[in-house]
């Protein structure tokens, strides 16, 4: 909106004698709120356009109005400002340089110029002139084109049409990614991978040490559950990705490795502090090291266990907790990693293994453990389960049968964590195209509806390294762009999941 003194004839205020310099920062804030206001405006006249279009052809009567008061006040944000660009910035909408607050009468608008923008791959809009109403209305219903194109073909196509149609005037780019955030993600990915690596080879000595009666480096493991804490703090995505690697060879060491990631990731979501984390990781790394007292002949082999072999398993908890016990430098260990040994299969009514003498209450780090063991377990190759369980389909089982003894509240909080398609599920979209699951979706009321790399087009041709898209993102007619149909055995396919998070 310009400004009443001017369009009334007042002369602009003069400056008093004297006045501090900072008077030109109030203009500047001045300024701003202007952009703020009439960017408002503006945007809800584009909402308000968009849907007249939709649902009517060009010459009627609601669309000439809302394309008319959009051209309106577009001319008059170039006038004031003598340059008009709408720029998308992850939840952020911005006109030139000032970012436009979200409230709660500008949501519907807001939300639906980041959804249209997001389908077509546009990260921002520069109008270099002002523009007849006509050419708004044209430039709007190309932004309507139906299209199951990804959203980089479609803003492609839609530079071609612009040109084509001679509609100069629009400028439409791509998200402009900011260097440093790209930096700073991939500086997270390899430091994920060299964490994980590092507390696998940890894991890998410590097994080796104590079923070799050696004594283990107390002080290199808690330095590895540090690095995994740290990480999960600072940005969980990358490391949780890596769980799906799952080697089957280093199955032992990796699992191990991968419970303890679960694990901090899922008390980060139940509120634990760092000291519980750090405590709850290092449980979570040691939980299975009563296997080292197994024969590897036994633990390794394929077909199905004789009564003894089965006692022997069976008996991993205890031998678990005893081996920490006995380790040189078990007092800098916390006391609930024996107790997380010895209960981590146990089940919420006391059944499972082992069996306890008398009434006890299952300590919580041991449930979290428990949820975090029972998911990498059922989803891996092992000697004895050459097909992994779809991930999907173990967190339902989880969820939804009462006999695998688990915590309700620790499950749902740990299919908060991983959403209803946990991260390195294979899935089959709509659209025909492979994906595979790559983070969860941020929106809590959108858990059904991951972030997902997209790895084969819909012929299933296979994409590398493929492109992210989310499942939240909509149409201009409020359609899902994509959608989840099935969950499929990634091995069937022959593709290796591990390779899309390296």
């Amino acid at each position: 909106m310009s400004d009443p003194t001017r369009s009334a004839g007042f002369p602009p205020p003069q400056p008093v004698p004297g006045t501090p310099p900072r008077a030109s920062a109030s203009v500047g804030a001045s300024d701003d709120a202007r952009v703020r206001r009439t960017g408002k405006g503006f945007i809800l006249a584009f909402y308000t356009a968009l849907r007249a279009i939709r649902l009517y052809p060009l010459e009627n009567a609601a669309v000439v109005r809302s394309a008319q008061e959009l051209a309106s006040l577009g001319a008059e944000l170039l006038t004031n400002e003598d340059e008009l660009e709408i720029r998308v910035s992850g939840e952020f909408v911005f006109i030139n340089t000032v970012r436009l607050r979200l409230d709660l009468d500008n949501y519907a608008s807001f939300s639906h110029l980041l959804s249209v923008f997001r389908s077509l791959g546009i990260g921002s809009l520069h109008i270099h002139e002002a523009i007849p109403p006509r050419d708004w209305s044209r430039f709007l219903a190309l932004l309507l084109l139906p299209s199951n194109d990804p959203p980089a073909v479609r803003l492609e196509t839609l530079q071609r049409k612009l040109h084509e149609q001679q509609l100069h005037a629009f400028e439409v780019g791509p998200p402009a990614e900011e260097p440093e955030a790209s930096e700073t993600r991939e500086k997270s990915k390899e430091l994920a991978k060299k964490t994980y690596a590092q507390s696998v080879a940890v894991t890998k000595d410590l097994m080796t040490s104590v079923r070799m009666g050696r004594s283990a480096n107390i002080k290199k493991i808690k330095r590895v559950v540090q690095g995994i804490v740290d990480q999960i703090l600072n940005e969980e995505a990358s490391l949780i990705g890596l769980t799906t690697i799952r080697d089957y060879d280093e199955y032992t060491f990796t699992h191990s490795v991968n419970v303890c990631i679960f694990s901090v990731a899922l008390g980060k979501r139940l509120g634990f502090g760092k000291v519980q984390l750090y405590d709850l990781g290092m449980a979570a790394l040691f939980h299975d090291i009563g296997k080292s007292r197994v024969p590897a002949e036994v633990i390794n082999k394929a077909s199905g266990l004789t009564d003894d072999e089965w006692r022997l398993v069976a008996a991993h908890p205890w031998l678990g907790a005893l081996a920490l016990f006995q380790l040189r430098g078990q007092q800098d260990l916390p006391y609930r990693a024996m107790v997380v040994a010895h209960e981590h299969h146990m089940k919420i009514d006391l059944t499972g293994y082992p069996r306890p003498i008398r009434p006890r209450t299952m300590s919580v780090f041991s449930k979290i453990v428990a949820v975090a063991d029972g998911f990498d377990a059922a989803t891996s190759r092992r000697s004895y389960q050459t097909t992994p369980l779809n991930p999907a389909q173990v967190m339902m089982e989880m969820r939804d049968n009462p006999r695998r003894g688990m915590d309700p509240v620790v499950v749902k909080a740990f299919m908060n964590l991983t959403g209803v398609y946990p991260v390195g599920t294979l899935v089959i979209l709509d659209t025909f195209e492979l994906g595979v699951v790559h983070a969860t979706n941020p929106v809590p009321e959108m858990l059904s509806r991951p972030i997902v790399r997209i790895i084969s087009d819909e012929r299933s041709n296979l994409l590398n390294p493929g492109f992210l898209v989310d499942l939240a993102e909509q149409g201009a007619d409020g359609v899902f762009l994509r959608t989840i149909i099935k969950t499929e055995n990634a091995e069937r396919y022959g593709i290796r999941i591990g390779d899309y998070f390296l």
